[in-house]
């Protein structure tokens, strides 16, 4: 998608979108408010509320992670959430891609990344030599993934910070991330941020001309 195209259409559609899903996960807490101890959310704050004590008592007792503090029920959920609130940041990588060859590959990773992640997040949670012996394995298996541009490496942190909030049950941080990430991207991309250093304002910044030449 080029920057001459109007704008005002995807971004119309991303925010019906997050719109869309703040009003499912709002009736369905108000039609089956039974279920909200299910839904993968409050995890930040349970961590806040921890004190020392049980911090030590977490990092020294190991825990079953088929069993743990979420149920399976809370694991589908997450997943299902993480993978919801990915997709407008997938969206992103095809508006603001430079090239018409769009990466399936790399778009499917970036959306089924935080499913993994999320998974391994909830395994891991409250066992401290779990979460050691698990980055050991991790570590010995030499994972090569090479990226076409650096700007592709923010869709991959996006992808982890989205898997690890739904993971440790705090969706909603994940989702609040991907509302920043998707509208920040679009800005600076329909703005050209930083092609053009001529401009009054960076003239002004950088000290630079029209006149200089890169040498």
């Amino acid at each position: 998608m080029r920057k001459s195209t109007p704008i005002l259409n995807p971004l119309f559609t991303i925010t019906a979108y997050f719109v869309l899903l703040v009003v499912l996960v709002e009736g369905y807490i108000w039609f089956f408010p039974e279920h909200v101890p299910l839904l993968p959310f409050g995890g930040v704050e349970d961590l806040i509320g921890s004190s020392v004590d049980e911090s030590e008592i977490i990092a020294t007792f190991i825990r079953d992670p088929l069993v743990g503090n979420f149920e399976s029920i809370t694991l589908a959920l997450a997943i299902v959430g993480s993978v919801l609130v990915m997709i407008p940041i997938s969206w992103v990588y095809f508006i603001t891609t430079r090239t018409k060859q769009i990466s399936r590959s790399f778009a499917q990773t970036i959306v089924v990344l935080p499913v993994i992640v999320s998974g391994i997040a909830m395994i891991v949670q409250n066992s401290l030599p779990l979460a050691f012996s698990l980055a050991g394995v991790v570590a010995a298996v030499r994972f090569r993934f090479s990226l076409e541009e650096p700007a592709h490496a923010l869709y991959i942190f996006a992808s982890i910070a989205v898997g690890l909030g739904a993971g440790i049950g705090a969706l909603g941080i994940s989702f609040v991330i991907s509302v920043g990430f998707v509208y920040v991207n679009l800005a600076l991309w329909k703005l050209d941020y930083g092609s053009d250093l001529t401009t009054p304002f960076f003239s002004f910044l950088t000290g630079r001309g029209r006149d200089d030449q890169d040498l």
